[in-house]
C-alpha cells in the first residue's frame, strides 16, 4: 500500500468501530456469526471475545464433532438448532440469523468454506493466511463479489494498540525517513502430528504461519508495497517435524522508496518483533504480535522511552475485528483487510517460496 491509502485504512478503521451510540449503532441490531470450526482458535480464542462487542454476537456453531458444538452452544446461549456439521453446512443459507461467517479452519480448508459461504448468502470473515495459493485467493475474493458479500482477512494486529500506535509513528515521520524494517516471528512447534505440520492442510510451514506476521509488518510498517524479494531456507529434514514443510525461511523485501526490510519465520525457536529504523530514530515491538503482552519503545539508537498506546476504539484486538467486519457489512464499506490485501501477501508468499527454491531474487 502506498503511504496516502494506508492513513485513509486507518482513518477507516476508527470511523467503523464508532462507538454504541453512533446512528450505524442505534439503527442496526448486532449481526449474528457462525464460527466454523471448534479448534484452539476458534473455540478459546474467538468465541469468548463476543462479551467484548458492541455489534456482534454468536449465533451459530459449525463442527464435524457434535457432542463438542452441544457443549459450546449450551454455554454460550446458542440454539441446538443453530449447530451445523461440514456436511449440511450450506443450510445456513436457511438461518436469517446468521450474517457473518467466520472461518476458524487449517488453511487448506479456508477457500472451500468461504466460496460456499458466500453462495450461501453470507458475509465472511476468513482466518490468515487467506489460502494456500495465488489461485485460491482469487477464485474465493470472485465468488464473494458474485455474491456481493464482504470479504476479510482476520489481521488481528490491525486492531491492536501497540500495533496502530507504532503505524501512526511511522507514518508521521517519528523516526525520520524509514530504512529499514526487521521482524522476525516463530514459535517452537513440537508436534509433529499437528496439522500444521501436513502440507495439504497448512500449504507450507512456518511462513505459512508465523511468516504472515512479519509479512506483514514489513508492508505496513514501511506503508509500500515490495518489489523484489530474495529468500533463503534452513530446514533440518531429519527432523520428523519437518518431513513435509519448512522450519526456518528468511526472505528480504526491497522497497520503492530504498528501504529494505529483513524477515524471519521460524518452527524451532521463539520470536515476536518488529524493529523499523529510520534515519532519525526508531520504533520497536518486542513482543509485538502476541494476543495481550505486547511492549514498545522509540528512541535514538535504543530502547530509549517506553510507548504506552492509548486505548484502541475497541476492548480487544479480536473485538475491534469482529465489530469492524459487522460495521463494514452495516455501512457497506469495504474491510481494511479484505480479501485483496490477502491477496497481497499470498502473491508474495508464492515470491518467497520461488526464490527459496530457485536461489535467485524475484521481481513483484
Amino acid at each position: 500500500m502506498d503511504i496516502g491509502r494506508r492513513d485513509v485504512l486507518l482513518g477507516s478503521a476508527a470511523l467503523l468501530l464508532a462507538p454504541a451510540g453512533s446512528a450505524c449503532a442505534a439503527t442496526e441490531r448486532p449481526l449474528g456469526y457462525a464460527i466454523v470450526g471448534l479448534g484452539y482458535y476458534g473455540l478459546d480464542v474467538i468465541i469468548p471475545q463476543f462479551v467484548n462487542c458492541e455489534h456482534s454476537r454468536l449465533v451459530a456453531l459449525v463442527s464435524g464433532d457434535r457432542a463438542k458444538a452441544q457443549r459450546v452452544a449450551r454455554a454460550h446461549g446458542v440454539p441446538e438448532r443453530a449447530i451445523y456439521s461440514y456436511a449440511d453446512f450450506d443450510k445456513i443459507r436457511d438461518n436469517p440469523e446468521i450474517d457473518i461467517v467466520y472461518v476458524c479452519l487449517p488453511n487448506g480448508m479456508h477457500a472451500e468454506y468461504t466460496i460456499r459461504a458466500a453462495r450461501a448468502g453470507k458475509h465472511v470473515l476468513c482466518e490468515k493466511p487467506m489460502a494456500i495459493s495465488v489461485a485460491e485467493c482469487e477464485a474465493m475474493i470472485t465468488a464473494c463479489r458474485k455474491a456481493d458479500r464482504k470479504l476479510m482477512i482476520g489481521y488481528r494486529c490491525h486492531f491492536e494498540a501497540h500495533n496502530l500506535e507504532a503505524m501512526r509513528l511511522a507514518r508521521s515521520g517519528a523516526a525520520g525517513k524509514i530504512r529499514y524494517v526487521r521482524s522476525e516471528h516463530g514459535f517452537v512447534q513440537g508436534d509433529p502430528s499437528k496439522w500444521r505440520l501436513k502440507r495439504a492442510l497448512s500449504g507450507g510451514g512456518s511462513l505459512m504461519d508465523m511468516g504472515i506476521y512479519s509479512l506483514q509488518a514489513a508492508r505496513y510498517m514501511t506503508g509500500e508495497e515490495p518489489v523484489a524479494v530474495t529468500a533463503r531456507e534452513s530446514t533440518d529434514r531429519r527432523d520428523p517435524r519437518f518431513s513435509e514443510v519448512e522450519d526456518m525461511i528468511e526472505w528480504t523485501l526491497e522497497f520503492p522508496s530504498g528501504a529494505i526490510a529483513g524477515c524471519q519465520s521460524m518452527y524451532s525457536a521463539n520470536q515476536n518483533h518488529i524493529l523499523l529504523m529510520g534515519d532519525a530514530g526508531r520504533i520497536e515491538l518486542e513482543p509485538a504480535t502476541r494476543y495481550d503482552g505486547n511492549q514498545m519503545w522509540v528512541g535514538k539508537d535504543g530502547r530509549e522511552r517506553k510507548i504506552t498506546p492509548p486505548p484502541g476504539p475497541a476492548k480487544t484486538q479480536f473485538a475491534g475485528q469482529l465489530d469492524h467486519m459487522a460495521q463494514s457489512v452495516m455501512t457497506g464499506r469495504q474491510p481494511i483487510v479484505s480479501g485483496e490485501e490477502g491477496l497481497r501477501d499470498m502473491r508474495i508468499v508464492e515470491a518467497i517460496y520461488r526464490s527459496a527454491r530457485e536461489g535467485r531474487t524475484i521481481k513483484l
